[in-house]
């Protein structure tokens, strides 16, 4: 028996002895979603997760690469987010994994997969291989699926003072006219979790740009700066909604 297979079925065996069918429905219905769940909190996959990544250590980036998609191929949602949890395996988070993670944007399409994948897959492996890694964001942030182009904005949600600033206001503004909600959100949530390391960068890009910038994205974007009053009659002024 392959070791994918072994993984598959560890995970599919912890998941389903820590079920509750009962909070199924309501799980499937808050996602929005028809594919079936267990009714298995974070914390417990979390934790069948954690216990995978030490049993099943891959060998090879092509063994990683299949064990993260023997889980990812499960038919309930809460194997895909042990899928992600796995993929956080030490040492795999590099450039030779970047279409593993595409794949993954591509076919899960909803936040609750994006998003981990964009701030601890994708940009992980961004923060350590910024050459090689920066023209695929690049690439990213004009594709077609929204999805990717919302992993392009959040993909530098975790790298605090050594973000690429040029490139997050970049893909703000490359972006800001856009209807969809979920770049909106992701503009304001990517500047906002910046501007805790950078106030005063954050703070001049939503000044200059506050006519260019969706109403949505300027209240993510200040809300930090608001609560810690580095932002306050400057924003009244220039209308921004809720401050």
């Amino acid at each position: 028996m392959s070791q994918a297979t072994q993984l598959a079925d560890f995970v599919h065996a912890g998941l389903t002895r820590a079920a509750d069918p009962s909070r199924a429905p309501a799980m499937a219905a808050y996602m929005k979603t028809s594919q079936p769940f267990y009714g298995v909190a974070a914390p417990q996959v979390h934790a069948i997760a954690k216990a995978a990544r030490k049993l099943f250590v891959p060998a090879s980036h092509t063994q990683y690469r299949r064990n993260v998609l023997a889980l990812w191929k499960l038919p309930h949602r809460e194997a895909r987010y042990a899928a992600i949890d796995y993929a956080q395996q030490r040492g795999f988070q590099t450039p030779e994994s970047i279409p593993l993670y595409e794949r993954m944007i591509r076919e899960g399409a909803w936040w609750d997969f994006v998003d981990a994948i964009a701030s601890n897959l994708v940009g992980l492996a961004y923060l350590e291989h910024r050459k090689a890694i920066r023209p695929v964001l690049d690439r990213w942030i004009e594709d077609p699926d929204l999805w990717i182009r919302r992993t392009a904005i959040l993909a530098q949600l975790r790298h605090k003072r050594e973000t690429d600033s040029a490139q997050l206001f970049r893909y703000s503004l490359q972006c800001a006219a856009e209807r969809e909600f979920f770049i909106r959100k992701a503009i304001g949530w990517a500047l906002r979790e910046y501007s805790k390391a950078e106030p005063a960068k954050v703070k001049a890009f939503l000044l200059k740009n506050r006519q260019t910038l969706a109403p949505l994205s300027l209240r993510e974007a200040a809300k930090q700066l608001l609560r810690s009053r580095k932002l306050t009659t400057e924003m009244r002024l220039a209308g921004t909604p809720g401050t």
